[in-house]
């Protein structure tokens, strides 16, 4: 099978990824084989591929939003039957044992598996996947749709948990790439005011379609305080900012796996009056199952931007450059 996979980890312009041949994978009990559609462009890939996350196996292949069909059940596997369309997500296993798996925060395991990173992922012809770790597909996407909702769609879902928005309340959101525009639609659709700065004109202009109470500047005020924030640009520099836009009481949870170095806070500023930061990490199986529920419902729908399998390097180098709005798919069967 043709696929890409991290060569030399540096910045995208300069090709990191390399394309060649691989052995088509077997799928291991309780595993299954999906011949791999389409695979979404997410930032932790471009975070993987430049280095910021260290690989965690030579030449490993990117790619964790992928969506396709089952093409073979290993032993022991019997959730899914072939033909059947799955999704395959970034978190790939769990030990199931540790204190953070039994007391049911799984995302917290102290031994994950992660796709793409761990194992290889989407960027390819085939991947494997453990069942109970897939995704059915609701029929109400297409494949181009789905991919982008298996990492910016579920994080994004559960940040907006982690922010405990309240009811109709005011959410602000820094970055408006290929999560935030989905979380966006999210919390307007449960009846909240969305509140976007970013550095992107394209994305400014994105948001202002999609009906923003206000779009600015990465670094401008909003006009009201926000009872909610979320962070997802990779901007250390943007947290004091946040959350001095913050109202008394306000959370400002932060979605991303890489963040750059974060400004020394001042008290009385940035945290009085009980604002608070929360991290987001990763996430479990019930935020997968909760949000695909929720995203049908809408239904959800991204803006995407679909590239063909062999520009999978400039695909990264555009998403580096801010030349992507909304959220960027890799076709990778013709």
């Amino acid at each position: 099978m043709r696929a890409w996979w991290v060569g030399q980890p540096g910045p995208a312009a300069g090709g990191p990824l390399v394309l060649g041949s691989r052995d088509d994978p077997r799928p291991g009990p309780h595993e299954v084989l999906v011949d791999v559609s389409v695979c979404g462009i997410c930032r932790t890939d471009l975070h993987l591929a430049e280095g910021d996350l260290a690989p965690r196996r030579p030449a490993v292949v990117p790619g964790h939003e992928a969506v396709g069909v089952v093409a073979a059940c290993g032993t022991d596997a019997t959730r899914f039957a072939p033909g059947d369309r799955v999704g395959v997500a970034w978190l790939g296993g769990v030990c199931g044992t540790c204190p953070y798996c039994l007391r049911g925060d799984e995302n917290l395991c102290t031994a994950p598996v992660f796709t793409g990173w761990d194992k290889d992922g989407g960027y390819a012809g085939k991947l494997t996947v453990l069942e109970d770790f897939a995704y059915a597909i609701p029929d109400v996407f297409s494949d181009e749709q789905a991919a982008p909702l298996l990492c910016s769609g579920i994080i994004g879902y559960r940040a907006l948990k982690r922010a405990t928005l309240p009811a109709g309340g005011r959410l602000g959101i820094y970055g408006f790439g290929s999560s935030a525009h989905l979380t966006a639609r999210m919390a307007m659709h449960l009846g909240a005011s969305v509140y976007v700065m970013t550095r992107s004109a394209e994305a400014r202009d994105l948001a202002r379609g999609m009906g923003a109470a206000f779009v600015g500047g990465a670094g401008d005020a909003p006009p009201v305080p926000l009872d909610s924030a979320i962070l997802f640009a990779p901007a250390g520099g943007l947290v004091p900012v946040a959350l001095a836009a913050l109202d008394r009481g306000g959370t400002l949870a932060i979605a991303g796996i890489h963040l750059s170095d974060i400004p020394a806070l001042n008290y009385q500023s940035h945290l009085f009056h009980e604002r608070q930061v929360r991290s987001v990490t990763a996430n479990t199986r019930g935020d997968g199952e909760e949000f695909f529920s929720l995203a049908e419902r809408i239904p959800l729908s991204p803006s995407v931007t679909v590239y063909p399998f062999d520009a999978a390097d400039r695909a990264l180098a555009d998403l580096a450059a801010d030349r992507i709005t909304g959220s960027a798919v890799l076709r990778v069967r013709p």
